[in-house]
């Protein structure tokens, strides 16, 4: 089906977008940009070609935007867009159906999207959709030999369809039906389209494999002007679900999507434009224990990762070993990140202070025992959804960094330092220090920042670190509003970075249609922040050093534009909304000033590597300065040219 068809590869003059700058010449048929196609409208977040759909189509894509509909008919010769001719799963006709279709609705039938525009909304007839106005209109015939067999002419709807009301495709994956219609409609303004489907599939009117028939696109030509097919007869999966090489079968003359506006963002916006230098009025990309969606985190190769996808700041989360070394770990629990539980498990212990699970930890590990463990790629949705993360380099090790070894940071001029903690303790031990900023890291989410809490955090430090919750919270997957942290935080002179964003789709409220560049526009071109923590800089910086992320660059043809916070939920009906809940708490001195740091002293007598530690709070704080300072800090180099 067509549904499972995301690249459109035509052998016609696409639809194009309409101001191309870019001097790179395409690789389409006629040099201009692959056309965008979304099937269904914006199915990816909507019921498949129901009104909000097609609207939020048109209104987020490109300007030429195809809108592609799945023709079915109805035992009465009704066109209706649909992706299966089977509407089980697309609409709630189960619990409809003896009360007739009109009273059908549609629903979202991938259980990942969003549910809640669930029958709302009817299902869309052809003249519905073409009663949007889309720029360009797309008929997909998926089951003519049915319609036949069953006394229904499709042919006969899509000529009067095509006369009256103007469609500039149609496609089918059965030859018979468009050498049917071949002699039926107009050619000049309406393209046939043969679509391939798995290469191991028959083709009804040959009975021949569409592998087969691959080799034989001269025959094609005689009935069709264009051919889709499936992805991966471009780009082969392996087993692993990598990709493989490119067979360079053809060149890419369109898209068909289910989210059209990431369609949209990687022809105007990312596949041409990639030189772009950073400019200074742009938010900081700081990494996240380097690149640690790629690499495991806190590693030479995740750090290396960062700094190649252009980030302007690496960080390390500091930790301290029983002998005093300093290290770059995400946790002071090394079980997570490492390898530590096949060795080291007879030191496992719980700390109620630091966490409630028990672990091991690494003040109870000498650096010795801390240089033995490998490493570990590890993904924070594993548990939610199972999404692991590049489970290509999930073995792929280096050394936990030790980049704090006879560090210089305080004597430093040529690079800035920010030392982060969410203690303002730890912070003011480094007040005197000129060469670094200090970041108070408010880690519980909060809705206002009144001027007397922020103006006890100007004593500590010269910026805050906020979740991204604390400036757009959510509630069932969907944003609510965005609170004036940020501009209260900025107007006190303090500058203001969120964490952590992730690439991945679930940790992404639906307002940013599943795409991780939205998220980045609406903290930074949006609400303004001064910086963005992040596991994937290489994400951040093809938007932030894109043409597409500032209005002032005239020569974009799109904007990849933020979201603004509650306006989808809106759309919500309000039975389906869940009852109002508790406001967050506003930010209070309470949650700024912590009470000083424990006297440094020496522990007394410190038991063998190989025995159980019992270590408790009292022992972390014998540890002195040099532990619970340390561990509590982010040092964040900036990378300078």
């Amino acid at each position: 089906m067509i549904k499972n068809v995301v690249l459109v590869f035509l052998v016609i003059h696409a639809t194009l977008v309409n101001s191309e700058s870019a001097s790179k010449k395409w690789l389409t048929l006629n040099g201009r940009g692959p056309s965008v196609i979304a099937r269904g409208g914006f199915s990816g977040l909507f019921p498949e070609s129901s009104d909000f759909a097609n609207q939020m189509a048109q209104a987020t894509s490109l300007s030429d935007v195809v809108v592609l509909c799945n023709l079915q008919l109805t035992k009465d010769g009704v066109g209706i867009c649909q992706g299966d001719i089977r509407l089980d799963n697309t609409t709630n006709i189960a619990m409809v159906f003896e009360n007739g279709i009109k009273n059908l609705q549609v629903v979202q039938n991938i259980f990942s999207r969003p549910s809640a525009f669930d029958a709302m909304l009817p299902i869309s007839t052809v003249d519905d959709v073409r009663s949007s106005n889309p720029p360009a209109f797309w008929l997909n015939v998926q089951y003519d030999a049915f319609y036949t067999e069953n006394k229904l002419s499709v042919a006969n709807y899509i000529q009067k369809a095509a006369r009256l009301q103007g469609v500039n495709y149609i496609s089918s994956p059965e030859m018979g039906f468009l050498k049917k219609i071949s002699g039926l409609v107009n050619k000049a303004k309406t393209k046939l389209v043969f679509v391939f489907l798995d290469k191991n599939a028959t083709e009804p009117t040959t009975k021949q494999t569409y592998g087969s028939i691959l080799g034989n696109l001269a025959t094609i030509k005689t009935f069709a002007s264009g051919i889709v097919v499936p992805k991966d007869y471009i780009w082969p999966v392996n087993a692993a679900n990598y990709l493989e090489a490119p067979t360079s079968l053809f060149s890419v003359d369109g898209l068909i999507t289910d989210f059209p506006p990431t369609a949209s963002e990687a022809v105007a916006c990312f596949a041409q434009y990639t030189d772009i230098k950073p400019t200074k009025e742009q938010a900081l990309i700081i990494s996240h224990n380097g690149a640690s969606g790629v690499y495991a985190g806190s590693t030479d190769l995740a750090y290396q990762q960062a700094v190649e996808d252009g980030a302007d700041i690496i960080d390390c989360s500091v930790q301290m070993s029983k002998d005093g070394v300093a290290f770059c770990l995400d946790s002071v629990d090394v079980t997570a990140d490492t390898t530590a539980a096949t060795s080291f498990m007879s030191l496992s212990t719980t700390i109620p202070e630091i966490q409630e699970s028990a672990g091991i930890f690494s003040f109870d590990l000498s650096w010795s025992d801390i240089q033995t463990l490998q490493p570990q790629l590890t993904s924070p949705f594993e548990n939610k959804g199972g999404l692991p993360r590049n489970p290509a380099n999930k073995d792929k090790v280096s050394a936990a960094n030790t980049a704090l070894s006879n560090a210089t940071f305080d004597k430093q001029s040529t690079q800035k330092v920010l030392i982060q903690s969410e203690d303002t303790s730890v912070l003011s031990k480094f007040k005197n220090v000129p060469a670094y900023s200090r970041v108070l890291y408010l880690k519980d989410e909060i809705s206002d920042a009144p001027r007397t809490p922020v103006e006890e955090i100007k004593k500590y430090a010269d910026a805050v670190t906020l979740p991204r919750f604390s400036i757009v919270p959510t509630v069932i997957g969907f944003t609510t509003a965005t609170t004036k942290v940020v501009n209260e935080m900025q107007a006190a002179n303090l500058s203001v970075y969120v964490s952590v964003l992730r690439n991945e789709f679930i940790t992404l409220p639906f307002d940013y249609f599943s795409d991780p560049t939205i998220e980045i526009a609406t903290y930074t071109s949006g609400i303004g922040v001064d910086g963005i923590i992040t596991e994937y800089p290489a994400t951040a910086s093809r938007y932030l050093r894109n043409p597409c992320s500032s209005n002032s660059m005239p020569d974009s043809s799109y904007s990849i534009m933020p979201a603004e916070a509650g306006s989808l939920l809106k759309t919500v009906p309000e039975e389906t909304q869940p009852p109002a809940s508790s406001p967050t708490p506003a930010l209070d001195v309470a949650d700024v000033v912590d009470p000083p740091l424990p006297a440094v002293t020496k522990p007394e007598s410190p038991p063998p590597a190989t025995t159980p530690h019992s270590s408790a709070l009292q022992n972390i704080a014998n540890g002195g300065f040099s532990l619970v300072a340390i561990m509590t800090l982010t040092l964040l180099p900036l990378m300078c040219d």
